[in-house]
């Protein structure tokens, strides 16, 4: 690590006292990372959010009053949010999908070992996608899985409306980002340079509300479904 790089500071929301205890634990024994705070449920993740400002939150799903979900919700409608990290117990389809969609950047289940959720914390600080295996298996199955006819004709449109607004370069961009692509690989199919593929990119997070490259292609996926 850079000795001039300040530490990643962490939340952590759980409402398990000792799956917090074990976290922080695993986590502050880490030079690169501090956890600044942890909150027992949703609500109280959004004040902690708000008072302490960190760079990541380890985020329940299954919480009392308000779950994670929604709390990733409110937390990513602020102003220069942090990067939430999913982590949980389970991992039914519904669960994997909502919380990406709602703008987390990783999901990762408990039993992942600890140090890859210490490197899960690490990219998503840098704003890298992380899905453990199983999650993934889930996203793309759900993705590509049945729904009634009526349920995906109005997936499809709302997303199609979406990306209406976009220039035909954004959408080629979106497309690319879909594909698993990277700005360079970007830059590379559409020849342009990677400083106009990051211009784009953040011209698709404005017009399409999102936070990140995960919810861009899983709108693209809609759109073509």
């Amino acid at each position: 690590m850079d000795s001039e790089r300040k530490p990643v500071r962490v939340v952590i929301v759980d409402d398990d006292q000792l799956v917090r205890m074990a976290l922080r634990l695993v986590i502050d024994g880490e030079p690169d990372l501090t956890v600044v705070a942890e909150a027992a449920d949703g609500n109280a993740a959004v004040i902690v959010v708000d008072e302490q400002r960190p760079d990541v939150v380890l985020m329940d799903v299954r919480m009392p009053g308000l779950d994670g979900l929604g709390a990733t919700r409110e937390i990513l409608a602020r102003a220069a949010p942090p990067r939430v990290l999913m982590l949980t117990t389970f991992d039914s389809d519904d669960l994997v999908l909502g919380a990406l969609r709602a703008g987390a950047l990783g999901f990762v289940l408990k039993d992942t070992p600890p140090q890859r959720i210490l490197d899960a914390v690490r990219a998503v600080a840098d704003g890298s996608p992380v899905l453990s295996p199983a999650a993934t298996a889930r996203v793309i199955a759900a993705a590509t899985g049945p729904l009634s006819s009526h349920a995906r004709d109005a997936t499809r449109r709302a997303a199609r409306e979406r990306l209406s607004a976009l220039t035909e370069r954004e959408h080629e961009t979106a497309r690319a980002i879909a594909d698993g692509l990277g700005n360079p690989e970007i830059a590379q199919r559409l020849n342009i340079s990677v400083a106009t593929v990051k211009a784009h990119t953040g011209s698709l997070f404005s017009k399409l509300a999102v936070q990140n490259r995960v919810q861009i292609a899983l709108l693209v996926r809609d759109a073509e479904e």
